[in-house]
């Protein structure tokens, strides 16, 4: 079961489910665009280029009823598009969610790695240089003796003395 659930949390596993959703639901898109809108709009066109006849007898006008009989396609059909490609929005929403809320789950289970310092500050002054120096690079100062001076100082200072004036 933990090699299941480290093969699931991969982030190459979820990338390609991510993109197998949004390519199953971007196809819906457009399969309603060919459908819907432009297969109805190329069969007319084919229709007045071979020449038939789609005109009204006893008006003298257009029929499009007559044009989505003989070629056996809808008129165009926007409102299908639209709602393909609102449904694929809504869709593209919850899976941004659900990859946010899995990210985060990742990043809580990581732990922070601490890094060794590269840097020392300089007894003397002050400034930072390498951790592996043995010599100050901006007051040449021997660290090494420096380092056991520091050791043997006591760490108490004296009390001033009070005058008189």
């Amino acid at each position: 079961m933990t090699e299941f659930k480290e093969f699931i949390m991969r982030g190459n596993v979820l990338d390609l489910a991510v993109g197998v959703i949004i390519g199953g639901a971007f196809n819906t898109i457009v399969t309603s665009l060919c459908n819907d809108v432009i297969m109805p709009g190329v069969s007319w066109i084919i229709a007045t280029v071979s020449g038939m006849d789609f005109t009204n007898p006893e008006t003298g006008a257009l029929d499009f009823s007559k044009i989505t009989q003989s070629l056996n396609v809808g008129p165009i059909n926007l409102g299908s598009f639209a709602a393909a490609i609102i449904n694929f929005l809504i869709m593209a929403f919850i899976i941004f969610l659900f990859v946010k809320g899995v990210n985060k789950l990742m990043n809580l289970r990581k732990k922070p790695v601490e890094e060794a310092p590269t840097t020392k500050k300089c007894p003397f002054c002050m400034s930072e240089i390498d951790i592996e120096a043995t010599r100050c690079a901006h007051c040449t100062s021997v660290l090494e003796l420096a380092e056991e001076a520091l050791k043997e100082e006591p760490a108490k200072e004296e009390p001033k003395k009070k005058g008189k004036k």
